[in-house]
């Protein structure tokens, strides 16, 4: 047994003892996440229903709302160009965009001359289900901290103010130059109570607006909900306060500077890819043997976070009319989430049934080309929230990289990624008919296929990939003199 594990089952104890208290199915669901993981995997559907009933519970559902107060601490003599990334959560233990984002720019900033050290939320990833977590995980070269105490206080107020105390030791530790925190407003009030007690710059990472997303997971929620107002406060309060922002596009510059930040301490630093992703694309023909798709089929699909927000019914939808068209199609629908089952079941009832609707499930991020591979378009049927008007994601810019057009829903933050007639293909959101319409186009040309994948690839290798993107954040840094 690792030497940690003593203390993460203390760790976890606590956590599970607050829950019981305050919410019983989270408590539960901690339990189910603890099993061994030949028993977790039997147990999947009861977790499922578990962490759909607990999604909005938890110490935070409703923000806290005071200040985090400074840690105690000494003076440190930083070190130019070391930088503490303070994240919610991290790879190898939570793969997501927002973790994959985290990895890829620390790699890159440690490839372009700084120094990045990683730390995760207090309690990551114990808390979350993992036992054997060391203090200190080296993951690719890039040094990820954990902060993991005997005991974690319950509540986001005590948690907080626990966390800033031990980011504050590590601090001391480390004497970074720059402390760069990136959603949600728990990092950056941490980032921003360790300033006052250190003096040093603090970097907000706007990687989304997480109180539109909230508006979006339950029926009848609205911008009239202290809830809403509450984590909103706190997502502006840390990007006024903060020396610099950082964040994706310039649909979200735009909404950050709406907010009353100066626009020039608001600097664009988008999703990018790796050399890897620009590299000439593997054969896609063992993954379509493997799946059953025949040479002459077409495939269309997404990598995505199985939620609401990425339309994937939709696709669904218009696959099953494509189909009924005569046209022959597979859909592939790669990743996991809580949709899965619901569309699954949707993809039964309309008729896309034995495999004409795969899902993969979540693959590991080495292995997503190996799938761009088998498609012929890439899809990101976003619906027509707020939320999906701001936030650029990272996938399509991956798919764009690998040469394949996209096909997306007609939205600000994706125009900013795909050009109609020219990369890809924008379509109204939420119309399956309209997908069907779009699709068959883009599927009976090939040359349109190619050349708009081509453009893709192009406009990725221009502009957004990860050592471009740390130079731009080293450069930050610059104005900052700590780098």
């Amino acid at each position: 047994m690792s030497r940690h594990v003593p203390r993460a089952v203390s760790l976890a104890a606590s956590v599970a003892w607050g829950e019981l208290r305050h919410d019983p199915a989270r408590a539960a669901l901690l339990g189910v996440r603890l099993l061994p993981a030949g028993l977790r995997k039997r147990a999947r559907p009861v977790e499922r229903r578990l962490s759909a009933r607990a999604r909005a519970a938890g110490p935070g559902a409703t923000p806290w709302t005071g200040r985090v107060p400074a840690p105690v601490g000494r003076t440190v003599r930083p070190v130019s160009g070391r930088v503490l990334h303070l994240v919610s959560n991290s790879l190898p233990f939570k793969h997501a965009g927002y973790t994959v984002r985290t990895q890829k720019l620390a790699e890159a900033q440690r490839a372009a001359g700084l120094d990045p050290h990683v730390v995760t939320r207090i309690g990551f990833p114990v808390a979350q289900g993992t036992l054997d977590a060391s203090p200190l995980q080296i993951v690719a070269g890039v040094p990820q901290h954990r902060l993991l105490p005997w005991w974690l206080p319950y509540g986001q107020g005590p948690a907080l103010a626990r966390n800033a105390e031990l980011a504050a030791r590590l601090v001391e530790r480390l004497r970074p130059a720059v402390l760069h925190a990136a959603t949600d407003h728990g990092n950056g009030r941490v980032a921003l109570a360790l300033r006052e007690t250190y003096g040093l710059p603090v970097v907000y990472e706007v990687r989304g607006f997480l109180e539109e997303t909230w508006l979006t997971q339950a029926p009848g929620r609205s911008p009239r909900d202290a809830v809403y107002r509450k984590r909103r406060e706190l997502e502006t309060h840390c990007m006024r306060e903060a020396d610099l922002v950082l964040t994706l596009g310039a649909a979200m510059k735009a909404e950050i500077v709406a907010r009353g930040v100066p626009e020039e301490r608001v600097l664009v630093v988008p999703n990018a890819v790796d050399g890897a992703f620009l590299a000439p694309p593997p054969d896609g023909a063992p993954v379509r043997a493997r799946l059953g798709i025949a040479p002459d089929e077409f495939v269309v699909g997404t990598v995505s976070s199985l939620t609401p927000l990425e339309g994937i019914g939709t696709l669904l939808q218009a696959g099953a009319e494509l189909r009924r068209r005569g046209i022959p199609l597979r859909l592939l629908i790669v990743g996991d989430g809580p949709e899965r089952a619901a569309l699954i079941r949707q993809a039964a009832r309309l008729g896309l049934g034995d495999g004409a609707a795969l899902f993969t499930g979540r693959v590991p991020h080495a292995q997503v080309r190996d799938f761009h591979a088998v498609l012929d378009v890439f899809a990101v049927p976003r619906t027509d929230e707020r939320v999906c008007h701001l936030v650029t994601p990272l996938k399509p810019v991956e798919a764009m990289a690998s040469g394949l057009p996209v096909a997306a829903s007609d939205l600000t933050a994706m125009r900013e990624l795909v050009e109609s007639e020219v990369n890809g293909q924008l379509i109204l959101p939420e119309s399956p008919l309209a997908w069907a319409d779009g699709l068959e186009k883009l599927l009976y040309s090939q040359k349109r296929r190619f050349e708009w994948g081509a453009a893709a690839r192009a406009l990725v290798a221009r502009d957004r990939t990860w050592d471009r993107v740390a130079a731009r954040t080293r450069d930050a840094y610059r104005t900052l003199g700590c780098a």
